[in-house]
């Protein structure tokens, strides 16, 4: 009876670190590819529980009948205290929380430095800007934008951010954060229980595997940028109940954050060196970011599609577009683009000459271990 309390005791301890450690960024965990494993943990953590604790109380009557009861009365102490730190104190729900209001203001009354990179985004005619100092910590916002409600995303540990339409099979889904895969983000929806990868919107794990969220055009732009293109834009406000949380961000957007799963790598095609990733009909490229400071615009392709990337003289701004479809050279020069006798702004939007605006195409600022993880069949720029 004495060994159904120990392999309880024991298995218990294994259990909850085991559950925790393949979905939260710990040595070695985020290389495995162990998602399939940590959501059979998950799924059945009560299964799991109740056989382990009843292995626990069958053997406690044997234990506790001997002499120096106190010693066998640790253990259930321990594993106790390891079942409240893995499911609460390390929970990543309970470390990065949604903002309590989402307040938004417009540029007269906007309290964000114009500095600030932002994850812009325009549905309807109505502009939105989402600081990435606030949207960092809380890894998503809720909102709504042009009648309808968005999802905007952010990982740090990836510097990935992407804007969704919070609904699955047109159903309209809520999502908390529930740890990371490969370094990513990872939701988990209320119905299913489904996780989804913040850095593609695609379900991982449970009864909606290989289901897609549907992702909205956003930019990644310096605040002052944004506004300029979009001066009606609202831009989010800091919830002064995680100011602290904003504070301890304040260098993570420049690359001078000092934390190991964020700091910056200096060179080019480092793990934690800055790409702009570009997805196009099935294809991927990545572009590296301090050839494109050189270069400002950056004419090339993405599998068979004329592109262009540009870089607005902020050094922070970025936007991505088809080519004409004469496949012109795009040159950008004061923030403008120009391809023959043709001008356009940093939307692509047509200011002389003749012919369509450019197509936009979402671009992303990104970590190279991230992108190439989940773009394996990249190519580099």
């Amino acid at each position: 009876m004495k060994k159904l309390f120990y392999l309880g005791i024991i298995g218990i301890i294994l259990y909850e670190i085991a559950k925790v450690y393949f979905i939260m960024p710990m040595p070695g965990s985020q290389r495995m590819n162990s998602i399939d494993a940590a959501y059979f943990l998950h799924v059945w953590r009560w299964e799991f529980r109740i056989v382990l604790w009843a292995l626990i109380l069958i053997g406690s009557f044997s234990v506790f009948s001997g002499k120096r009861k106190w010693i066998p009365a640790l253990f259930p102490l321990i594993a106790v205290g390891l079942i409240y730190a893995t499911n609460y104190e390390m929970a990543a729900d309970t470390m990065f929380y949604q903002p309590n209001v989402v307040s938004m203001q417009d540029s007269a009354a906007n309290k964000v430095g114009l500095e600030r990179l932002v994850i812009g985004t325009e549905i309807n005619g109505e502009a939105k800007a989402y600081p990435i100092q606030f949207i960092g910590y809380h890894h998503q916002v809720r909102d709504t934008l042009g009648g309808m409600p968005i999802m905007v995303t952010y990982c740090t540990v990836c510097r990935t951010g992407r804007v969704f339409e919070p609904t699955v099979d047109r159903r309209p889904e809520t999502f908390r954060l529930v740890g990371m895969d490969h370094f990513n983000a990872m939701f988990e929806d209320e119905q299913t229980g489904s996780w989804w990868r913040q850095a593609n919107g695609e379900a991982i794990a449970g009864p909606l595997k290989g289901k897609m969220l549907p992702e909205l055009p956003s930019s990644q732009t310096s605040l002052a940028e944004w506004l300029k293109l979009h001066p009606d834009s609202k831009i989010m406000q800091p919830d002064p109940v995680y100011q602290a949380k904003y504070d301890s961000m304040s260098r993570y957007e420049t690359g001078l954050g000092r934390s190991e799963l964020t700091k910056t790598d200096t060179t080019s095609w480092k793990d934690k060196s800055w790409v702009v990733g570009v997805q196009v009909k099935g294809k991927s490229k990545a572009f590296d970011w301090q050839r494109l400071k050189k270069e400002r615009a950056v004419n090339d392709q993405v599998g068979n599609v004329p592109v262009v990337l540009v870089l607005a003289k902020d050094n922070k701004s970025f936007f991505a577009f088809e080519k004409p479809e004469n496949n012109q050279k795009v040159a950008i020069r004061n923030d403008s683009l120009f391809a023959g006798n043709m001008a356009y702004n940093l939307l692509g939007k047509r200011i002389s000459g003749t012919g369509d605006d450019l197509r936009r195409i979402n671009a992303y600022q990104e970590f190279w271990h991230s992108w190439r993880t989940f773009h394996p069949d990249t190519q580099k720029y």
